[in-house]
């Protein structure tokens, strides 16, 4: 196998010529994106096995597609994107929630941006009251907020993975903070 030191990007080049080097893209990204298609609500282990076996198979049939000029992880994301949304309208059902324990910084924001003069907050939001307040939001601002807080993708990674224009991002971003704040002051009053 291939040094860890190596770029994505080489090994792209490496896996045109001798296709066993895609093992290495797939031991680097299948964690990865079990997480990820995971918190976009893939749960259901057996559909995430079938989901991640779609987004390699995509990948490694559009591996001569790829554009070096792009970072290979945006690219791969895009592809995990499509497919868990794919897989929705498959079964046609809402999905069953994003996985908030391990974000700390989304926590974080929440509890701090509830605090006006006008309003006190009690700071102790735990990670399920987020986990219910983002399945209530407009599914754009649940989408960006999933990729910039929980993968940690900076705003031209989200451009490329959700192919909108890299001023949208930080729009989105921005209402997608305030809707979940919204959302989780309104739930914790009705508490």
């Amino acid at each position: 196998m291939l040094d860890q030191q190596v770029s994505d990007e080489e090994v792209v080049k490496r896996a045109l010529g001798d296709k066993e080097q895609f093992g290495v893209l797939m031991d680097r990204y299948e964690a990865k994106l079990s997480r990820y298609i995971a918190r976009l609500g893939i749960r259901n282990p057996d559909d995430q096995l079938d989901v991640l076996q779609d987004i390699f198979l995509k990948v490694y049939r559009n591996l001569n597609g790829f554009d070096p000029k792009l970072k290979f992880s945006s690219w791969i994301y895009r592809i995990a994107h499509n497919e868990a949304i794919s897989s929705y309208r498959k079964k046609n059902v809402r999905p069953e929630g994003h996985l908030v324990a391990d974000s700390e910084e989304i926590l974080t924001f929440v509890s701090g941006s509830l605090e006006t003069a006008d309003e006190t907050f009690d700071k102790t939001i735990n990670a399920e009251e987020v986990n219910k307040a983002l399945l209530k939001l407009d599914q754009k601002y649940s989408e960006v907020l999933l990729l910039r807080f929980f993968e940690h993708k900076e705003y031209d990674e989200i451009s490329d993975i959700l192919q909108i224009p890299i001023g949208s991002v930080g729009t989105l971003i921005h209402r997608g903070k305030k809707q979940l704040a919204t959302v989780i002051n309104d739930d914790h009053i009705r508490i």
